[in-house]
């Protein structure tokens, strides 16, 4: 119901259309709704009101701070309506004690959604004191599912019932709040959908990120977010305040607790002038889970995060990181293969996360008639050697090898799926190669095959979470090699369960790394890379579009804006933060993981053929090079929200902007040549 009853006096069409989820066009209606009080502004489709203006008013201002948070709300109705050009402006005045505020919207049309710039103008004569400016958009519907990007995930349900360290849930409850630091949003947007009938709705609010005027703490920027109420749900933006899981002023800081982050208000001089841009936008949605993915393809066009000119070139990536692995391969009569650990650490062979011995195997026999050094037949065989002698037990093999025990231990489904992967491409290459001698590999991979494939197809087989995921790109793989058909049943079996499971985003993918238990970037990845590698496979275009969805999520951790950094060591280097991606709702720092994502994104971006996922791709794998020391290493963690995992955890103000660089586990390493190698056989010059 809109809450609009007059006459409509001025109406400005938009056009838009969903993307790969139905070829379903549809035209937002934003109108300008003059009542006794002044101007109301609706966003509708098909007559069907979306997203609404505050009754209270279009412009609300806070001018108290108590008990953690905002209070004395002010509100003020636009009186004026003015046309220029394209734009429509609303002006309006807000009356305090000690002076006026000067009010104004400017909106236009922009490529399918509503471009506002919002003016603030304090012309009192004193400062104010404890002041909160807002940006609210309402929704008028209960039971929203809401989707913030790298944080919030249709609630975070996963995270939430496995009890997950501190993670941000959501249930849309009365008074319940999600409101972050923008420079915690990957691709900043908060984004809500609904069920209408039977049909799905969605609306989204994006920002253009930046610090406050006038902030009462070091560096603050304004706030993004959701915050639910009786009958409706509202979008907005705030001058600093966050709260989430019913605390106030606390920032999601650290892995197992937050940390406060208190008296976020801001001081606004005489003469000040303060101006927001913001978008908003209002699609259909053709089925539950996919409201997310019409804001996420606007992000990317609002950002167009696709220079590179200021990145290192792909030759200088790969030289370095070539000859950083050459320095971690070890060679004994006991055992050959690529250190996971600097030498500080007893040494040690693991495959998959996050040692990634197996991949080298893969890519340096691609990647041989770039480096042009015969060394590398003899890493490849004698490693992939010693890794084939690892023992099986009910559930595979185990992945850790401990040179100073000379004993295999440890298992679990994210390592051995991505390892037998790594294999299965090295089996493909070497069995081209004079140099290479594949039959060990084979029987390896054999029995790893069998052994879960006869798991997986038992009736039984009842996974976790998303990890397991990563055997079907493997088992396709594998049934190609050796022609053995429960390979591929297993696999196929496993894109229908997880396609069912998680499409929906009742349950968002979830368990892809070893450190959390909840929504992360790497489930997700896991099934984007099992659904696309079935399409490969069958050429079902439903496989395509579940591979898309995959895919769309995990995009929702890379980040498409270049965050300005505080002092420290990342605004030394003047990093970049575009392309590069979040971890999970748990761990919020960034990663080099999109390195190895990014070849799958640009295969999509052919078969869909979407020009901005090839030219994103290009830009993850290239940003992802920055920081690498002239050893050719890298850290892991990069700081660029607060939050942090290492170092001085003792303020929240000291966490952004810093970089751990001591955890450098060769995964940072091995994923670079991996994609190269990808990127080599699709014959993509990076």
């Amino acid at each position: 119901m809109t809450i609009f009853s007059n006459k409509k006096i001025k109406r400005i069409s938009i056009g838009g259309l969903l993307l790969l989820s139905g070829s379903i066009s549809y035209a937002q209606v934003l109108d300008f709704v003059k009542s006794k009080d002044g101007y109301h502004v609706n966003i509708e489709i098909n007559n069907s009101s979306y997203l609404q203006s505050p009754s209270e008013g279009l412009w609300s201002i806070s001018t108290k701070w108590e008990n953690d948070w905002t209070t004395g709300w002010q509100h003020a109705q636009a009186s004026v309506m003015e046309d220029h050009g394209n734009w429509t402006i609303l002006k309006g005045r807000l009356s305090l004690p000690k002076g006026d505020w000067y009010l104004q919207d400017s909106y236009r049309q922009e490529e399918g959604r509503i471009k506002c710039i919002r003016r603030y103008e304090w012309k009192g004569g004193e400062t104010l004191d404890s002041v909160t400016l807002s940006i609210r958009w309402k929704v008028t519907t209960e039971n929203v599912q809401t989707f913030l990007p790298g944080i919030l995930f249709y609630g975070n349900p996963s995270g939430e019932k496995n009890g997950a360290r501190k993670i941000p849930v959501f249930h849309g409850i009365s008074g319940e709040k999600a409101i972050f630091e923008e420079h915690r949003f990957p691709m900043p947007f908060a984004s809500m959908e609904w069920k209408d009938n039977q049909n799905y709705k969605g609306a989204a609010l994006h920002t253009i990120p930046s610090l406050v005027v006038g902030g009462n703490n070091e560096d603050q920027w304004w706030s993004l977010g959701i915050e639910a109420y009786d009958n409706d749900s509202e979008l907005l933006l705030l001058t600093g305040p966050i709260a989430y899981n019913n605390r106030l002023s606390v920032a999601k800081a650290l892995q197992k607790k937050e940390m406060p982050y208190k008296d976020a208000f801001v001081k606004i001089a005489p003469g000040t002038v303060i101006e927001k841009i913001f978008y908003l936008e209002a699609y259909d949605v053709m089925e539950k889970g996919a409201g997310f993915q019409t804001p996420l393809y606007t992000s990317i066009d609002i950002f167009k995060p696709f220079y590179v000119e200021d990145l290192p070139t792909y030759d200088e990536i790969l030289e370095a990181k070539y000859r950083f692995t050459k320095s971690r391969y070890m060679e004994t009569k006991d055992y050959a293969g690529f250190n996971m650990f600097p030498s500080s650490i007893t040494p040690q062979i693991v495959m998959g996360w996050a040692g990634q011995s197996e991949a080298p195997v893969y890519a340096l026999q691609v990647l041989h008639k770039r480096f042009k050094d015969d060394a590398i037949w003899g890493m490849v065989q004698k490693s992939m050697n010693h890794i084939s002698t690892s023992n099986f037990g009910n559930n595979g093999f185990n992945v850790n090898y401990n040179t100073l025990t000379k004993i295999w231990t440890s298992t679990d489904p994210v390592s051995q799926g991505q390892a037998m992967n790594s294999i299965a491409l090295a089996i493909r290459i070497g069995r081209k190669k004079n140099e290479i001698e594949t039959a060990t590999w084979e029987k390896f991979l054999v029995k790893a095959c069998d052994i879960h494939s006869k798991r997986i197809l038992d009736d039984d087989w009842n996974p976790i979470n998303t990890a397991e995921a990563f055997y079907i790109s493997p088992l396709l793989l594998a049934h190609k090699l050796f022609k053995n058909k429960n390979y591929e049943q297993a696999a196929l079996k496993m894109v229908e369960y997880y396609g069912k499971r998680h499409l929906d985003m009742t349950e968002p993918y979830w368990g892809g790394t070893l450190d959390a238990t909840c929504e992360d970037k790497e489930g997700a990845w896991g099934a984007f890379q099992g659904f696309l590698a079935a399409f490969e496979h069958t050429k079902n275009p439903t496989y395509l579009k579940w591979a898309k969805h995959a895919c769309d999520v995990t995009l929702s951790y890379t980040v498409v804006w270049d965050i300005p950094l505080p002092a420290g060591r990342l605004a030394n280097h003047n990093f970049k933060t575009r392309g590069w991606t979040g971890v999970s709702a748990q761990n919020q720092h960034l990663d080099v993981y999109g390195v190895l994502i990014a070849p799958s994104i640009y295969k999509l971006g052919i078969y869909i053929e979407n020009e901005s996922l090839k030219k994103l791709a290009v830009v993850m794998y290239r940003s992802c090079g920055q920081l690498i020391d002239p050893l050719g290493s890298q850290g892991e963690q990069i700081q660029q929200t607060n939050f942090a995992q290492h170092g001085d955890m003792s303020d929240i103000f000291k966490l952004r902007g810093g970089y751990s660089e001591g955890w450098t586990v060769y995964w940072l390493t091995a994923h670079f040549l991996h994609a190269a190698a990808q990127f080599e056989e699709m014959g993509i010059k990076l």
